[in-house]
């Protein structure tokens, strides 16, 4: 079974425009609400399987699409993964 990552956001309204990208990019996602253990603004994000890793990440950077961060669970916690590129405002 593939590991599935978090995408976390600040805003709704990004998480919806990543919901629609990553959905016309075939990629499966399920919407949920942000892990407690995720700080974000925003209370809604997407799981994705980890083998669309690289498809994710090249639709965030192409489309601009402002992150929290993409995340792996491991046991309890919740890591950080490189996206390659700063989302800072």
């Amino acid at each position: 079974m593939d590991q599935w990552l978090t995408i976390a956001f600040d805003s709704t309204q990004q998480a919806i425009y990543t919901e629609m990208l990553l959905e016309y990019a075939e990629v499966e996602i399920d919407t949920y609400p942000t892990p407690k253990e995720i700080t974000a603004g925003c209370a809604l994000s997407i799981q994705f399987p980890e083998q669309f890793l690289e498809k994710v990440k090249y639709v965030i950077i192409t489309e601009k699409v402002e992150i929290r961060g993409i995340f792996r669970k491991e046991g309890s916690q919740y890591i950080e993964i490189d996206v390659g590129e700063e989302n800072e405002e």
